[in-house]
């Protein structure tokens, strides 16, 4: 029989597999890994930020990567450095700016390693609670903005033409991807956040025909490496959060072996002489 930590470990992780899998494909087809990094550096900072000012922790989180997204746009349209080199600079200074806020905290006691790395085995009722709620409200809110989302990875000045507020789209999937980080932090980690969200996506691009498919394949990725993570971490005593990540690493190689390719569908041939081809290359 199965102890009560590691059901509710499957069941925590399963819902951030289910909300992550979509997400991360989108991160792949608009060619943003080192965002979701960035995203990722910054959630230290809303650690630190939580712990001095006695705050809810997921919830300073989900506001500090939102103000980090916010102000890369900003500076985006005001700097004359380049895209990477202010994802680099952000990604950085905020990890920076956390671990030096922390070191300066004496009075608290910081379980560094399990921010970094995760602690899903440390998942309450609680945790349950926010992880499937705020997964169906994400998901929800996907889907609302899922065509003009996708109409702007295949052509922003044709997603513009058409009226489908392209911007808007773009500004709501940046909240809804600090949303999933701040949640997702308590499962592997900051470090290993964009790694849940592109791996599984990247090993689904290879046996699906459409955008559709490809979310869903995530999906059922995301789930086995949950699950196969988190069996092999009980089974061999290995950290739980970067267990997962390996299991779905295991996934990705299966999916670059030279097996038959499947044809493409519709959806891929409309994708790919708008935008040059769909793939797993991160900035």
């Amino acid at each position: 029989m199965l102890d009560d930590f590691f059901i509710r470990a499957i069941i925590g992780g399963i819902g951030v597999a289910v909300v992550a899998g979509p997400l991360g494909c989108f991160v792949i087809w608009r060619r943003l890994a080192y965002f979701g990094d960035t995203l990722s550096h910054s959630a230290l900072l809303g650690v630190a930020l939580a712990l001095l000012l006695e705050l809810n922790i997921t919830f300073t989180v989900f506001c500090i990567s939102v103000v980090v997204a916010m102000l890369l746009m900003l500076l985006q349209r005001r700097a004359s450095l380049s895209s990477d080199a202010l994802l680099g600079l952000l990604a950085h200074s905020a990890l920076a700016v956390g671990l030096v806020v922390l070191a300066f905290m004496t009075w608290v006691r910081v379980d560094l390693m399990g921010f970094l790395f995760g602690d899903i085995l440390a998942i309450t009722r609680a945790d349950l609670i926010m992880i499937w709620f705020g997964g169906v409200a994400i998901l929800i809110a996907l889907i609302k903005i899922w065509r003009p989302l996708f109409a702007a990875t295949v052509s922003y000045e044709l997603a513009t033409a058409e009226g489908t507020r392209p911007d808007f789209a773009s500004i709501v999937f940046t909240v809804i991807l600090a949303a999933v980080i701040a949640v997702s932090m308590k499962i592997v980690g900051v470090l290993l956040i964009t790694a849940l969200l592109i791996i599984p996506a990247a090993a689904a691009r290879r046996f699906s025909k459409s955008p559709e498919q490809m979310a869903l394949i995530a999906i059922i990725i995301g789930v086995f490496s949950v699950w196969l993570g988190l069996s092999g971490s009980l089974e061999f005593d290995t950290p739980a959060g970067p267990s997962i990540v390996v299991a779905a690493l295991s996934f990705f190689i299966f999916s670059i072996l030279p097996l038959p390719k499947l044809k493409p569908g519709n959806q891929y041939q409309k994708i790919e002489p708008a935008k040059a081809k769909l793939d797993t290359e991160t900035p």
